[in-house]
């Protein structure tokens, strides 16, 4: 295994955990796809969280600008599924703290814990296990910026965009492997609805 594992080694990690399956799945969103991917069930094993932690770190430690502050940097995750890779960055960058937004609801906005609030000026990298759809990233981000938090980066294991992922300009984006799997927006569209392969709901 390299010190950054390279793409290769992360999908094998992934398909031997049963994270990364092939087939025919619905997502929550109605998008169909021949790929099932649910980082946390790779992250069960402590060594693989290790591994890709620490991956993601030296990926964010090869910015000199964030190498040189890594003491005052703060990780900062949206909703808690991704706190296993946040705390895993932070102690390999040895960062000064982890943090995370969070709703009661889906009808509410990400807010902050009570007595959590960022600083003005404080610099921060947004971290999660994934980047699918960009939009709780983007909400998290848009919600540090309000307070004048300073976002330097975004970083995750898996970056696999589909067609409504979120573009983030130039905020530098980290990851250790990119999927690009195939999406059909119905079952009308979809070619393996199409040949009556069998369709399983993926739960995220």
């Amino acid at each position: 295994m390299h010190l950054v594992p390279t793409q290769e080694e992360v999908v094998a990690v992934l398909r031997d955990t049963g994270a990364l399956r092939q087939g025919h799945f619905q997502y929550p969103s109605g998008l169909h796809s021949n790929e099932y991917l649910q980082v946390p069930l790779a992250l069960r094993y402590s060594q693989t969280l290790r591994m890709l932690s620490v991956g993601l770190s030296r990926k964010l430690r090869a910015h000199p600008e964030i190498r040189a502050i890594t003491q005052e940097l703060s990780i900062v995750v949206p909703m808690t599924g991704g706190l296993p890779v946040a705390f895993g960055v932070a102690d390999a960058l040895r960062a000064k703290q982890v943090y995370w937004t969070e709703r009661e609801n889906d009808n509410e906005p990400l807010h902050f814990r009570q007595f959590v609030e960022p600083r003005k000026g404080e610099p921060v990298v947004l971290v999660d296990d994934i980047l699918r759809t960009g939009q709780k990233l983007a909400e998290c981000k848009q919600l540090l910026e309000s307070y004048g938090a300073q976002v330097m980066g975004l970083a995750v294991i898996i970056y696999q965009p589909n067609p409504g992922t979120l573009n983030f300009g130039d905020l530098p984006l980290y990851y250790l492997a990119k999927l690009d799997a195939s999406y059909a927006v119905n079952s009308e569209q979809c070619a393996w609805c199409q040949k009556g392969v069998p369709l399983q709901k993926a739960w995220l």
